[in-house]
């Protein structure tokens, strides 16, 4: 199942106080980029994110999860919609996004 654009839109508009996100459409997903660096992407309109140690250290319970079924396991995770609070984006941890 492809994701929305309608998903997408949602998810940059969570992400906006963050200059530098960008996408590219593949294969009816989107990957995600910030500051030029793939962060992760949007599969079946779900939100994964790399598990860089900024995002492990935010989200230490999240769910593990793959971005298509019968892939090779890939190292991506669940998103919690946590990530997009207030907290989160004003106490500087969205630069450790990097």
């Amino acid at each position: 199942m492809a994701s929305s654009k309608d998903y997408l839109q949602f998810i940059l508009e969570q992400l906006s106080d963050l200059e530098e996100i960008t996408y590219r459409a593949m294969m009816g997903e989107y990957i995600l980029y910030y500051r030029g660096k793939i962060v992760g992407g949007i599969y079946d309109d779900r939100l994964l994110v790399k598990p860089i140690k900024s995002a492990v250290s935010y989200m230490p319970e999240a769910a593990y999860e793959l971005p298509a079924p019968k892939k090779k396991k890939i190292d991506s995770f669940k998103l919690a919609i946590d990530m997009f609070s207030d907290d989160f984006m004003e106490d500087g941890r969205s630069d450790e996004l990097q």
